[in-house]
């Protein structure tokens, strides 16, 4: 038994506009809730923040167990890097590779930590 599990998920070479649409990303917000089997809780928080090479759109999204965090680097390399933490289970591997596929990525890598 674990306190939490926290997947970080890059995604590398993703759809340079799907990362820069507001829109899209609160969709992606929804269905991964869906595909991971977790209850939001409140609206999804999306802003554009930064300026120069740093300026890209972050997101927020709180979870009955946790929250999902995403940050999207459209000036650069066009990545995308989520995390996602939760006391309840879920499986990363699904979450993975739906972000990958959602946003069109050539290449993801997530990495796991257990919190106990």
């Amino acid at each position: 038994m674990f306190w939490g599990k926290l997947a970080s998920i890059n995604l590398y070479n993703c759809d340079h506009n799907l990362i820069q649409d507001k829109r899209y990303i609160k969709k992606y917000i929804l269905e991964v809730c869906k595909v991971i089997d977790m209850k939001r809780f409140g609206k999804p928080i999306i802003k554009k923040l930064g300026s120069g090479s740093l300026e890209g759109v972050s997101a927020f999204q709180f979870i009955e167990t946790s929250s999902i965090t995403m940050h999207f680097d459209d000036k650069i390399k066009n990545r995308a890097f989520i995390d996602i933490f939760s006391c309840k289970d879920f499986d990363e591997k699904k979450a993975e590779e739906f972000s990958k596929s959602f946003f069109g990525a050539e290449k993801s890598i997530s990495k796991v930590m257990i919190r106990d």
